[in-house]
């Protein structure tokens, strides 16, 4: 595939594999972008933010929600293509291509919605006979830098608002998954986004990222991925607008009253869907003491249960994780927190990118598979005697994203979801949970700013204020 610069579809003699993280394979080849093509396409979307911002809001609407109706044509092609080149299982694939679908329609109606608000200007001691309005404005180019594993849906929470708040759009996918991204960058100009209002560099993240991240032209950065990288970001941007979404080593709890059997179902299902490689997965299941031996016992048939192998295969219930290298990382974390004293209940495999879902058990908190991000398919439980040290311990992180508490207790809950220091808070369900609607974002090192299109069109626009004298 070729990217999209200058509204031309750019190919290059240097190219980058993009593999099935499965079986190694060669999925397909993209140009390696560099520098100089990030400043063409950064001066193709200066004049498609003018095109934008001229354009009426129903317009805008017309074309995304144009661009939805072309998408769910296009659901099967769409959910192949980011199980193919990103490992998670078909019908997580499948399950992306709908949301992302979703996303695109929310941010259509999004366009709608650009309100200001008039200034009770008389109120102030200096105000009598002015009267004052709010006008809510874009930004201009927007840089969207996007993760593997979402690839296509993370891509649709930055483009869809970028484009309905009246900005253009520099999309750079991340380097292992481009193909969902280019996809859509043809269905966007398919449903009549304005050629220079879109463009999708492909390249390497230590030479695109920077040279999109530093040029003085971009007036806003939407970036999700690690929270080095993010910082890194953050230092290269100079006086932008960003928003940040990091990484986490989300908090679930189990409470005493907790339905032991609702939380193993949740633990497997936000542990080790798209093989652990999701920012809100369950990491750290901080257990109650006295039903710990008895979760444990419920948990680890679960997590047998679930099958790897072949994500293309309908049968298989987890796929490889994108990388060998991330593959050892995780199994080297794993074993290093055994040799320290923790045991391990179930897992602990690893052939290739195939990594097995693991379950590891009386972990000290300090340990790297509980301090720090793991994004592989590994839960650490570790036990608690009181309500007040669980939140202590799930407090205890530098990250805040999400968490999740099972209890029957209203009290309880409530105390949970006011003293957890979390931008997301689930009751009776894992941290891995967000409907695409909501505002989504952290706490801490887990970032800054909102996604969800209704707020990222508010992050992605300028707010302008009008007097009248």
């Amino acid at each position: 595939m070729r990217m999209f610069i200058g509204g031309n579809w750019v190919d290059k003699d240097e190219k980058i594999d993009v593999h099935n993280p499965f079986d190694g394979s060669v999925i397909d080849t993209v140009p390696r972008g560099d520098a100089q093509d990030v400043a063409a396409a950064i001066t193709s979307a200066q004049r498609g933010s003018e095109i934008m911002r001229s354009m009426p809001a129903y317009e805008r609407y017309e074309i995304l929600h144009k661009a939805s109706e072309l998408m769910t044509e296009r659901l099967e092609e769409l959910g192949r293509t980011v199980s193919s080149e990103e490992g998670k299982i078909i019908s997580e694939g499948l399950g992306e291509a709908a949301r992302a679908q979703e996303t695109i329609t929310l941010s259509a109606e999004e366009a709608k919605r650009l309100y200001g608000e008039t200034l009770p200007l008389d109120a102030a001691s200096n105000g009598a006979g002015k009267f004052g309005l709010t006008l809510r404005v874009p930004c201009g180019v927007v840089a969207a830098i996007t993760p593997f594993n979402f690839p296509l849906n993370l891509v649709c929470h930055k483009v869809g608002p970028a484009l309905a708040a009246g900005n253009a759009v520099v999309v750079k996918p991340a380097t292992d998954t481009p193909l969902s991204a280019l996809l859509l960058t043809q269905i966007m100009l398919d449903a009549g986004v304005p050629p220079e209002a879109i463009q999708c560099v492909t390249g390497s993240g230590s030479v695109i990222g920077d040279a999109v991240s530093g040029d003085a032209r971009v007036r806003k950065i939407s970036f999700t991925g690690s929270r080095d990288v993010g910082e890194h970001i953050c230092q290269v941007a100079g006086l932008k607008k960003v928003t940040m979404e990091l990484g986490s080593n989300a908090p679930l709890i189990v409470l005493p009253d907790a339905d032991l059997e609702k939380v193993a179902t949740a633990t497997a299902a936000t542990g080790f869907a798209n093989a652990g490689q999701v920012c809100i997965s369950a990491q750290r299941v901080l257990v109650d003491q006295e039903v710990y031996g008895d979760f444990i016992d419920t948990l680890k048939p679960k997590v047998e249960a679930l099958s790897t192998g072949n994500q293309l295969e309908e049968s298989v219930g987890m796929g490889p994780m994108i990388r060998e290298a991330d593959a050892v990382r995780v199994n080297e974390w794993i074993h290093e927190a055994v040799d320290g004293g923790a045991t391990l209940v179930t897992g602990g495999d690893r052939v290739g990118t195939m990594h097995a879902p693991t379950v590891v058990a009386d972990v000290d908190p300090q340990m790297k598979i509980s301090s720090q991000e793991v994004f592989g398919p590994a839960v650490a439980l570790t036990r608690f005697d009181t309500v007040e040290e669980a939140i202590t311990m799930a407090n205890d992180t530098n990250y805040g994203l999400s968490a999740g508490v099972f209890t029957q207790n209203v009290d309880w809950a409530l105390k949970f979801a006011q003293e957890v220091h979390s931008g997301n808070i689930n009751i009776n369900w894992g941290p891995q949970w967000r409907a695409d609607l909501m505002p989504y974002g952290g706490f801490k090192d887990s970032g800054m700013g909102k996604e969800g299109p209704k707020y990222a069109v508010e992050e992605m626009t300028e707010l302008k204020t009008v007097i009248f004298h």
